[in-house]
């Protein structure tokens, strides 16, 4: 994570405030939060900056400056992020950044494709955020995902490869050889081909008070948000591999981590079910799954219920982190394109999905594995498959 200056004054009800703390945990950009409702200095500072107002959020840089309700746009200038590209037609138009995205733009870069890839939250993906990859081949000993998303990026922009960050695609279409890309600032892009590298984002379980204590005290990053909860105790919901590492992690700040699974055992690799039995801050509760969050303007308690007996208690977290599986992040086209009945889309042998021209790789891809290492290598065939795609395109016309 990077810029580890910012302050951002706000409360845990506030809309804007969520909103910011959702770009920058997009971002991987580090910040301290600071709850006014409190911390009576914060309101001073707040009153301060806004001549006696208390008008939330107010972020305080490095600099000394300061943004009061700024727009995402607003938060992407002053980061310096890149949104709009340096011209309006490109080879190939990779929407997504993560290990399938930006291997294929390196590999189509390095064969002269003039490239560009679009990315609406941090560059690296679902393992720009993750704690710790320790099964990419060439790292023996691990590489945190930061770093992975930050050497991944570098080598790509080597070649050549532009990159636009805190920018949603949304329309892809295709008129006649040519493949167009709509963004939210109103910018139009054209390309030979579009590969969607969109990814998945964690799945949510439904359940009565989730969305409404999302950033204040429900959460899915635990690289994002575990420090929020330094000297406290936390559930994590799931029995997967996720849910294990991402526990562990997590007594890096908390007291004592509580996993729930609805099933009768973890269902984790064994590698970390050993992490998990060996750590002392963690206990595991099973046929358990959370039915509903109760709170005010912040969680205060969650409802459990036994999925056997299906009788119910409560209990009084500081904090709820929930992995229990991902969902393909592709509304953006699942109307266009043919997908299963989870909305993963379906591509061919070449990768190429049924809109022509349009090619589909790394997680939002029906049958991956849903790990770097293949998603990667993904990457680098649906890369060939873009180049003769292209060079048909090129003998067509």
């Amino acid at each position: 994570m990077s810029h580890t200056n910012i302050k951002l004054y706000g409360t845990n009800w506030c809309g804007d405030c969520k909103r910011a703390k959702q770009f920058f945990g997009e971002q991987r950009v580090h910040y301290d939060f600071v709850d006014v409702d409190s911390d009576a200095e914060g309101m001073s500072y707040v009153e301060e900056v806004n001549n006696g107002k208390q008008v939330i959020p107010v972020i305080l840089f490095e600099d000394g400056s300061t943004l009061v309700e700024p727009s995402n746009a607003e938060l992407a200038e002053k980061l310096g992020l890149q949104t709009v590209a340096k011209r309006h037609y490109y080879d190939l138009i990779v929407v997504g950044s993560g290990p399938a995205g930006l291997t294929a733009a390196l590999y189509a870069a390095r064969e002269g494709l003039e490239t560009l890839v679009v990315e609406r939250g941090g560059v690296g993906g679902q393992a720009g955020v993750t704690e710790r990859l320790d099964n990419f081949p060439g790292f023996p000993e691990g590489v945190t995902g930061a770093e992975f998303a930050d050497r991944l990026r570098a080598q790509a922009e080597r070649f050549g490869v532009e990159i636009l960050q805190a920018q949603e695609v949304t329309d892809v279409t295709v008129e006649g050889r040519y493949k167009c890309v709509a963004t939210g600032d109103g910018e139009q892009y054209q390309a030979g081909a579009v590969l969607l590298a969109l990814g998945s984002t964690y799945r949510r379980l439904g359940v009565p008070g989730e969305d409404d204590f999302i950033g204040a005290g429900v959460h899915f990053c635990a690289t994002c948000d575990g420090a929020f909860y330094r000297g406290k105790k936390v559930l994590v919901v799931g029995g997967g591999n996720s849910a294990g590492e991402e526990s562990v992690f997590l007594t890096r700040f908390a007291d004592h981590v509580t996993i729930v699974t609805r099933d009768d055992v973890l269902t984790a690799s064994k590698v970390v079910q050993e992490k998990v039995a060996e750590n002392d801050q963690i206990d595991v509760v099973t046929n358990s799954t959370p039915k509903e969050f109760r709170g005010d303007s912040r969680l205060k308690s969650v409802v459990l219920e036994d999925t056997k007996s299906g009788d119910t208690r409560e209990v009084d977290p500081d904090g709820v982190f929930v992995f229990i599986g991902l969902t393909p992040n592709s509304q953006l086209v699942k109307d266009k394109v043919a997908v299963d009945k989870l909305g993963f889309i379906q591509t061919d042998i070449g990768l190429e999905t049924s809109m022509p021209g349009v090619f589909a790789a790394g997680d939002v891809r029906a049958g991956s594995t849903k790990q770097a290492a293949s998603a990667a290598g993904e990457g680098a065939a649906v890369a060939l498959s873009i180049r003769r795609h292209l060079e048909g395109s090129s003998v067509d016309s």
